[in-house]
């Protein structure tokens, strides 16, 4: 194992004095910086760290090449002990000594009024850091890490060492630091000064906190508006999710499983403010059922839709799926051979379900729980649309930031109470399944048969999940009807126009032209979404074997870093990424990067809960046979632990996909004129009155992720446990 991670050592050393000699050390402007790879020995833009900082002047880049030679110098030391001294000593000189300075020192001096008083103006300025400065400060991490697994930490493993660091500095970076920037703002007054009372001056009033709900017809404060819809959210997903996966892996047929599926996961694969559009047609003033209503009874049309009502139930349709996918793996662990065995001792088919089936589905029941509350309260599509006059969090944020009133100070300090609100929830589902095993995929074998579901729970199934999927499919036939009609309410003839207008091919001098106006936005949608998706995936289940199988110092701190990002509505993420990552050192505003960023770890948090819910499921007897026959942890995680976590790992592929080309907060401050999005492009065409062409859109979207899902499910396969297959009863 000690030649290994030598081996490991030596690697990354040479990756990072590479790095130094051949990379871009700075952040290129308006191009890649693979393009600029021959001038890495030329100007100031584009040279490389050692020329930066020998003949450019900044000769503060020397500290990572220092720390780089103190840790080489460590491998030759006699004793474990001696090399973990030098390679820790050389990773945390090197990795802080350059994030210190990209600090400090800025594209227009020091980064501070004080600094430059104290030291004077500095002569050399410097850019957001680029590629070669990336690759120095991983290498660094990992000089880290080896030095810590070197110490006896992680039980020596440096392979879990340099995950839980890499992973660490990742979610602190990306996640903590720029949502930390941004709720900073809840504590500075209007004068941009420090204080402890801005936060209670801005959300400690009856807005916010009311509950006279009844009396004169005042509502409730709009913090008490977010929680009750959350869990009433919460409950209604977690229950229909549960109910779509026992229906789907316990009674229904090869036949039905199929489309049960497709129609089970048809909201995800859409734009949130397109299911809202479906309920208006027919639950809307001039929609459908209310023309019914004054048809047949005489009752004048209203607006009783709009509201928490109508928000609860778009949030249903949006957020069902999700429980759906977690609850799907689940389902599929539970082990036959423990509801064999409660029958063997007569328990008959309803005690033996509510009694072993049921309990072991307690990880994803609150895992489920957990990921539909957060999402609940960090929505903005759905209130927008269907909200009416009731005011979630989530709204009243964004018209903070985008209102007339630019009040960053109240965006942030609504954002404070949602994060309170997760936390709280966390808290408690941590608190509720304790240390409780849940374990049913072990090493033994495993080839019982499913039990068939009780007739009464079955029944109850059917009678829920049909008539909820047929009103789905309702939904939708309203919604994108209109992308097929001349203009929705006035025009119905048939027509392909709007597609036309869209995707229209034309032949030029030159071959095909892309002539349509929405190609641009849909290709750039494609190759973000399609880089986001697997990142986003692998990084999840890292993360969810980490906390599963790992115990180290700040775990709980870790775990809820890497959940924080659904906790922050959309918006505030999206600002939070402009003011933390708009100057150096990191400067990525207006780059295609930050999108794929903000996707990446605005969606990393279901990959990481469907993964939690998995491995609660696998015996940790799996992971030790595997090493006790002399396979690394990296070994291990490949062909033992990642073939049986198929279902997380196709959850958190095909949500992290979906999401990324639906999205719509998270990303309508991040976008440019290059780098497009289907759903701003759909935005647009919305807030000019153009509803067909953006309800052809949509209908495109949904063909192309109905493909990419299958492509997603082809690809990855199914998890075989050895169990047999049993026609349904």
């Amino acid at each position: 194992m000690k030649k290994s991670s030598d081996k490991a050592i030596r690697i990354w050393l040479v990756i990072g004095l590479l790095a130094y000699l051949l990379l871009p050390w700075y952040a290129i402007q308006d191009t890649a910086w693979y393009s600029v790879l021959p001038q890495v020995m030329g100007g100031a833009e584009t040279a490389n760290g050692v020329v930066q900082a020998l003949i450019h002047g900044r000769k503060w880049l020397l500290v990572g090449l220092v720390g780089l030679v103190i840790a080489a110098i460590g491998l030759g030391m006699p004793t474990q002990k001696q090399q973990s001294n030098y390679l820790l000593l050389g990773g945390l000189t090197g990795f802080l000594g350059l994030l210190t300075s990209g600090f400090l020192i800025g594209a227009k001096g020091w980064s501070s009024a004080l600094l430059n008083t104290q030291f004077g103006e500095v002569a050399t300025h410097q850019f957001g850091m680029g590629m070669g400065a990336f690759v120095v400060l991983l290498s660094l991490v990992m000089m880290t890490a080896f030095g810590l697994a070197r110490r006896g930490y992680f039980k020596g493993d440096a392979f879990i060492a340099s995950a839980v660091l890499a992973c660490s500095v990742l979610l602190v970076l990306f996640i903590a630091f720029p949502v930390t920037k941004a709720l900073y703002g809840a504590f500075l007054n209007e004068e941009g000064q420090w204080s402890a009372l801005a936060l209670y001056e801005r959300i400690g009033n009856e807005r916010v906190w009311g509950i006279n709900c009844l009396a004169g017809g005042v509502r409730c404060g709009v913090a008490w508006n977010t929680l009750f819809l959350a869990l009433l959210t919460a409950t209604g997903t977690t229950l229909l999710g549960t109910m779509m996966a026992l229906l789907a892996e316990r009674s229904a047929g090869p036949r039905i499983q199929t489309p049960l599926r497709v129609i089970a996961l048809l909201p995800i694969i859409t734009p949130p403010f397109v299911v809202g559009l479906g309920l208006i047609l027919l639950f809307g003033r001039a929609g459908v059922v209310n023309q019914f209503l004054e048809y047949a009874f005489d009752i004048p049309p209203t607006r009783w839709f709009y509201g928490a009502l109508g928000v609860w139930i778009a949030q249903l349709f949006a957020f069902t799926p999700i429980a759906f996918m977690i609850m799907r793996g689940v389902v599929q662990g539970v082990s036959p051979s423990l509801e064999e065995a409660a029958q063997t001792l007569r328990a008959d088919r309803s005690k033996t379900f509510f009694t072993v089936t049921l309990p072991l589905l307690k990880p994803g029941l609150a895992n489920a729980f957990l990921v539909g509350f957060i999402e609940s309260m960090a929505d903005f599509g759905n209130p927008v649309v269907v909200g009416g006059q009731f005011a979630v969090l989530s709204t009243d944020i964004f018209f903070a930031i985008v209102g007339a009133q630019y009040d960053q100070g109240r965006a942030a300090s609504l954002a404070w109470i949602l994060t309170v609100f997760a936390l709280a929830v966390f808290a408690l589902q941590r608190a509720l399944l304790g240390k409780q095993n849940y374990t049913t995929v072990s090493g033994k074998g495993d080839a019982g048969l499913a039990m068939v579901l009780p007739e009464g729970v079955r029944r109850t199934l059917n009678a829920v999940v049909y008539p909820w999927l047929a009103f789905t499919v309702i939904v939708y036939l309203f919604a994108f009807s209109g992308g097929f009609v001349q203009t929705w309410g006035r025009d119905y003839t048939l027509t392909l126009s709007h597609f036309k207008t869209a995707f229209g091919l034309e032949w030029g001098n030159f071959g095909l032209v892309w002539a349509g106006t929405a190609w641009n936005s849909l290709f750039t949608t494609l190759k973000l979404a399609g880089l986001s998706a697997p990142m986003t995936a692998m990084a999840g289940l890292l993360i969810a074997y980490l906390l599963a199988r790992t115990e180290f110092k700040g775990r709980a701190l870790f775990e809820f870093v890497a959940l924080l990002a659904f906790a922050i509505p959309g918006t505030v993420l999206g600002v939070s990424y402009i003011l933390a990552f708009n100057v150096p050192p990191v400067e990525l505003t207006g780059t295609g990067l930050i999108i794929v960023l903000c996707f990446m770890f605005r969606n990393l948090p279901v990959g990481v809960r469907a993964g939690t819910a998995a491995f609660k499921q696998l015996d940790k007897s799996l992971d030790e046979a595997s090493l006790m026959l002399r396979a690394s942890t990296l070994q291990t995680l490949f062909y033992v632990v990642l073939p049986l976590l198929k279902p997380a790992l196709v959850a958190a592929l095909i949500y992290s996909f979906v999401r990324a080309m639906t999205t719509v907060s998270a990303v309508i401050f991040l976008v440019t004129a290059e780098n497009e999005l289907a759903t701003t492009y759909i935005i647009g065409r919305v807030g000019n009155g153009d509803y067909g062409v953006a309800l052809a859109y949509c209908t495109v979207l949904i063909i192309l992720m109905s493909l990419a899902i299958a492509l997603i499910q082809f690809l990855v396969g199914e998890r075989r446990l050895g169990r047999r297959t049993g026609a349904s009863a």
